[in-house]
């Protein structure tokens, strides 16, 4: 298979993840090459500046066209985000003329060579990739949020994956924030019947790509004679691919908040995944302080925030996902 062209977007104050995930690619993939949106001009200078090998950095005003500038003021920071995604993998089908693109989201760490899990596709026969969520069975929201995760989507750059693209950053541009309405949720909800209604979409199989907080309950995992991260449920292992790191938040002193309060992490969880990943967030942190000082590249919050989280909004969380949300669920209306 020819070179795996990969892209995502954040601003600076997802620089330390986005970097991290940089890192893990370089360390994993054997021939990749990632483009990266720059979401605002602190992120651009610094990316520009450290010139990596395997990156090509694009700013907004580069990227943006009529159409997302005309949605852009009716959406909140988040929503515009999302509204982008499809668009970013179009932008760089066509600019860049590659044979693939995959959209990953800035805060995944790579274990395990990607190239696995486009080789399933590959096998399969189709042009697209998506991967589901696989909740946890307590955690399940594939109703309200949607059963796949924009989180690593391959598209290849033929008739067949172009047509699926197309349709996506139509219903983006058209529709795209961060509430449930009419059957839809962000550009997440869109992927629902994709593996029906385009007969080019794959689901993936392997488990081990998108271990989350949302499903990683399910799995055993452990450090295998080679090193690697592995996993194993009713008796079968696989490789960790990657792992995404949704909800993790860093406050002064390093403190953390490792994901969303109402998913239990078991210490194995916390060992092997959270901790080494705060870590190299931290080591990425004082390697980028040495070239801009003072700047923040974490989304760093204060004590007191830390405190509300760790005291007060995660007990919420927890009430809301747990009990409330089961009592009365959200309207789809």
């Amino acid at each position: 298979m020819s070179r795996l062209n990969f892209c995502t977007l954040f601003d600076s104050n997802y620089l330390s993840r986005g970097l991290v995930m940089y890192d893990s690619l370089e360390k994993h993939c054997d021939d990749f090459h990632l483009y990266v949106f720059a979401f605002n001009a602190k992120a651009e200078e610094v990316l520009k500046e450290l010139n990596l090998k395997h990156m090509t950095v694009i700013s907004l005003s580069e990227f943006e066209d009529e159409q997302l500038l005309k949605v852009k003021p009716e959406r909140s920071r988040a929503e515009y985000c999302w509204t982008c995604t499809s668009s970013t993998i179009q932008y760089v089908l066509d600019k860049y003329e590659v044979e693939n693109c995959t959209y990953l989201d800035a805060d995944l760490r790579f274990y395990h060579n990607p190239r696995v899990l486009i080789d399933e596709m590959e096998a399969s026969g189709k042009s697209v990739l998506i991967t589901s969520h696989r909740y946890t069975r307590r955690y399940d929201q594939s109703f309200l949020r949607g059963k796949y995760c924009v989180q690593f989507m391959y598209f290849k750059n033929n008739p067949e994956g172009r047509d699926v693209l197309q349709w996506w950053r139509e219903r983006c541009l058209e529709w795209c924030y961060a509430r449930v309405e009419d059957g839809k949720f962000g550009d997440q909800k869109y992927l629902d019947d994709w593996t029906t209604r385009f007969p080019s979409v794959h689901e993936l199989e392997h488990l081990g790509g998108g271990v989350a907080p949302w499903n990683c309950q399910q799995y055993a995992f452990s450090l295998n004679k080679e090193k690697q991260l592995v996993g194993e449920i009713n008796g079968n292992s696989f490789p960790i691919v990657f792992f995404h790191f949704h909800g993790v938040k860093v406050y002064e002193g390093w403190k953390a908040i490792y994901a969303p309060r109402s998913y239990v992490l078991s210490d194995t969880v916390k060992n092997l995944f959270y901790k080494p990943y705060i870590q190299s967030l931290k080591a990425k942190g004082e390697e980028l302080s040495t070239m801009f000082p003072g700047d923040d590249f974490h989304a760093t919050g204060d004590a007191a925030a830390y405190r509300k989280e760790s005291l007060f909004v995660g007990h919420i969380a927890w009430l809301k996902r747990n009990i409330l949300g089961r009592i009365f669920p959200p309207r789809l209306a």
